[in-house]
């Protein structure tokens, strides 16, 4: 995400007309309000988890552990919140704005040099963390791009020269196996590309590839991986074009990307699934990694970034995301500085500014909570709309979850059924501790291979439970 300009947002007249006609009434925008969480809590479904305690699915990917952070200040670093963000076991860090922030690109169309010196430094925070760098191959370099950084080149030789030293340098001369460099940000709003036309995406994406191809030859570099498009949300048009493209061209395409904003957690899971679907009709992209290279509950700044909502949406929406995307990235990791010097605008980031402390937000701690949970995922059924969890046999052979109550109305309460299968006869207690501070026991008997107890979440609330045999 950038701020070149806010985001577009789609409009919901037609469906506010419909509900207003099909109602019988003309409501005002708080009354609408009332009437569309009145409808969507009458159309929920309940969560009823049954844990199997002996059936595995794999390692738990963690794909929470992956953060990216946006276009917020030209000299942002990672540097003094090292701590904070090394805390949440960072696998890969995406940033954007690589080339009209930090300067790579030197001269003047087709006479081009490059400078990674202060690049050095974002670079340098990212592997300081542990992690490992997923760069968005963004803006287009004001020195080949008449300096309007979302238009195209002068010369699209120039691109695919930036492309290659920028892979060189960051996988060959830097030596850093396994980055993901990805063709653009947003391109559907920043430039308004297309998937045809004049411009066209798939030109920029091909000089890119071509670009991939060069620096692979050279046998200082390392593994790397290359894909895109990082379009605003999940469209089958670009998908299917950039399927056929790269099949067509014999292009390098490791990854589908897109983002994904929304209060509700169930479309997230419908994206997985089309997308599989689509998938299925290119058997020539069979090993293509699926990635969300940024997602939240809302693409414009609002107010859950900052409460109890917030950390319940991100540990829900990351338990979702988590056996489904190859890789999904929360954004972003702080915030930028309000124009009207206020600590708390709603603004994206799991950190205030740094100039009011870089203090963790709720939902910072939630993924903290959320990261706790390790081992080998066991099998659970019974997702509800706002409740979500996820459990996994820990290394002291105790069953644990995470669950999450994700509700932007902050009304819906639940007491939530467990039922706990294949498990040993005996006496267990349930130790719950709430994201809150609150901690509960119960006791609880398994008997003919199970066991059920409940647990009662009230709107926004996340708890780590472990089950433990007496």
């Amino acid at each position: 995400m950038s701020n070149l300009k806010n985001k577009r947002r789609k409009s919901l007249i037609g469906g506010v007309l419909f509900i207003f006609l099909s109602i019988g009434v003309i409501a005002s925008v708080s009354q609408f309000d009332s009437i569309q969480k009145i409808i969507s809590q009458a159309t929920g479904k309940r969560a009823n988890f049954i844990v199997d305690t002996q059936t595995t699915i794999g390692p738990i990917n963690q794909s929470w552990r992956n953060l990216a952070q946006g276009g917020e200040s030209h000299d942002w670093r990672l540097a003094p919140i090292n701590n904070l963000v090394q805390s949440l076991n960072p696998k890969y860090i995406r940033i954007d704005h690589i080339y009209d922030f930090y300067d790579i690109v030197q001269g003047s169309p087709g006479n081009i040099y490059f400078n990674f010196t202060k690049f050095d430094l974002i670079l340098n925070d990212i592997l300081e963390v542990g992690a490992k760098p997923y760069i968005s191959l963004s803006y287009m370099p004001p020195v080949i791009s008449q300096g309007d950084i979302v238009q195209a080149p002068y010369h699209w030789n120039d691109w695919q020269l930036t492309v290659q030293k920028t892979i060189e340098y960051i996988s060959g001369t830097r030596a850093v196996e396994d980055v993901y460099y990805e063709v653009w940000n947003e391109p559907d709003l920043f430039g308004d590309w297309n998937y045809y036309g004049a411009k066209n995406y798939l030109t920029m994406y091909t000089h890119a590839a071509l670009g991939a191809r060069n620096a692979q030859q050279n046998p200082q570099v390392k593994n790397f991986y290359l894909g895109g498009p990082s379009t605003t949300t999940l469209y089958k048009n670009w998908f299917d074009a950039m399927a056929r493209h790269a099949i067509n061209n014999n292009l390098k395409y490791d990854f589908f990307s897109w983002h994904r904003y929304s209060h509700n957690l169930n479309i997230l899971e419908k994206d997985l699934t089309q997308i599989q679907s689509w998938l299925a009709r290119y058997p020539q992209l069979a090993g293509l990694e699926l990635h969300v290279t940024e997602w939240g509950l809302d693409s414009a700044n609002h107010p859950g970034y900052d409460s109890a909502y917030g950390a319940a949406h991100v540990v829900a929406g990351a338990i979702t995301l988590n056996q489904l995307a190859d890789k999904a990235f929360v954004f972003e990791i702080q915030d930028g500085k309000d124009p009207n010097n206020q600590v708390y605008w709603g603004r994206w980031g799991l950190l205030t500014h740094q100039d009011f402390g870089s203090q963790p937000k709720p939902r910072y701690h939630g993924l903290l909570m959320l990261d706790r949970i390790s081992g080998q995922q066991l099998r659970l059924t019974g997702q509800g709309t706002w409740v979500k969890a996820i459990a996994a046999r820990n290394d002291r052979g105790n069953i644990e979850l995470i669950i999450a109550n994700a509700d932007q109305h902050h009304g819906n309460s639940e007491i939530v059924p467990i039922t706990f299968i294949n498990i040993e006869s005996g006496n267990y207690i349930l130790n719950l501790e709430y994201l809150d501070g609150r901690r509960q026991t119960i006791s609880a008997t398994a008997t003919e291979n199970s066991l059920q107890t409940e647990i009662t979440m009230t709107p926004n609330t996340v708890v780590h439970a472990e089950l433990i045999m007496l």
